[in-house]
């Protein structure tokens, strides 16, 4: 039978804004975790003269994984060889990757709910089965070692996100320890989501290195590193899986573009301007924050890092795809709705991305601020 997926019903949201647009509509595109910033300078720099001078072709740089490895050491104090770090066209290929070198059709891989749209239906489509464990305001939208060692029988694998996606939550650095003596115990395979690492607006994020050295890492240069366009990601393997994944590498996806590689190597020498983005993003996510008594909006997950508001809106609709859907219509501002997140609970949640200029933050806000409290008075 053939997997049953359901739809990125974000991305029907953000179609129909650029239709909008296209009829010449002012949009705020607040839809996905995108950042409007460009690749930083040096990157782009290297990719003119890769196009002028490199005839290109299938091709992995040693020096970049050489590169990502390091990043390790220096950030997390863990060893990592370059043999270890397989390049992937973005995370998404990433998790894929991750999910066949570890896990037969059948096997059964928990996630937390709420929790990135993919990892439920990539799961699905690959035959597998997701455990997704409910995780509200008393866990701080994210799994924990309690709820994990209470899922019975044990799951085959977790795939786990700190910070997450769409909450933007990051689990502290001793929940993150028992969570992995938990997995160690009930031979539980981990998948560690990291792409937002970089992005943390208080105590940085710890790589699920640090606790469990065979958990897949899945990383990617779309978030902090501002190239999502590039499609350009890695995943890290334990010495006992190089092969395997290798061989899936080479046969479903060869390898990353040249270009987006040479490009991403540059990128690892512009971290004055990457952290000027994040600076950028710390005073969206602070103007959001301040803006919440005045949208009605009391009840949020914790945004420690990423970047994006996950906010409950039950007490104004239970039909968070259609208030979405108004939201953009009526004032011109694009978000997500919480069922692509959350199948049970989703449908009173939404999500705002501050992955944007300052300035459309500002405007998004001002527009919101009267649509939000005409839906109070309705």
């Amino acid at each position: 039978m053939i997997a049953s997926i359901d739809p990125f019903h974000a991305i029907a949201i953000s179609r129909e804004a650029h239709a909008l647009e296209a009829q010449g509509r002012s949009i705020l595109h607040m839809e996905f975790g995108q950042p409007s910033t460009g690749a930083p300078a040096a990157a782009i720099a290297r990719a003119h003269h890769v196009l002028d001078t490199d005839p290109m072709g299938y091709w992995e740089s040693q020096a970049l994984k050489e590169r990502i490895a390091g990043l390790y050491a220096e950030r997390h104090g863990v060893t990592v060889e370059a043999e270890q770090v397989l390049l992937t066209c973005g995370a998404s290929p990433g998790l894929v990757l991750a999910l066949t070198s570890l896990f037969t059709p059948g096997a059964r891989v928990a996630t937390a709910r709420p929790g990135y749209v993919a990892y439920r239906n990539t799961l699905k489509a690959l035959y597998l089965e997701p455990v997704e464990v409910g995780c509200g305001p008393a866990e701080r939208y994210q799994i924990s070692a309690k709820a994990l060692a209470a899922i019975d029988p044990a799951p085959d694998g977790l795939i786990l996100a700190s910070p997450a996606n769409p909450t933007g939550t990051i689990i502290p650095a001793d929940e993150l320890a028992r969570i992995a003596q938990v997995c160690a115990d009930r031979g539980i395979r981990i998948v560690s989501d990291e792409i937002y690492h970089g992005l943390s607006y208080g105590e940085p994020a710890h790589s699920m290195l640090e606790y469990a050295p065979d958990a897949v890492i899945v990383n990617s240069f779309s978030k902090y590193f501002s190239m999502a366009g590039w499609r350009l990601g890695w995943i890290i393997v334990p010495p006992t899986l190089i092969d395997a994944a290798r061989a899936r590498m080479g046969n479903l996806f060869l390898t990353p573009p040249v270009l987006a590689q040479q490009a991403g190597l540059a990128a690892f020498d512009c971290a004055d301007e990457l952290e000027r983005h994040v600076e950028t993003y710390r005073r969206n996510r602070q103007l959001l924050l301040d803006a919440l008594p005045a949208l009605g909006l009391a009840r949020i997950a914790p945004p420690d890092g990423a970047f994006y508001i996950y906010a409950d809106v039950g007490h104004l609709t239970q039909d968070s795809l259609s208030f979405c859907q108004r939201l953009l219509r009526e004032t011109g501002v694009a978000t997500a709705p919480g069922i692509d997140f959350d199948p049970v609970d989703g449908h009173r949640f939404i999500r705002f991305s501050f992955a944007v200029s300052t300035d459309r933050v500002e405007d998004a806000i001002a527009r919101m601020i009267p649509w939000f409290a005409a839906q109070r008075r309705a």
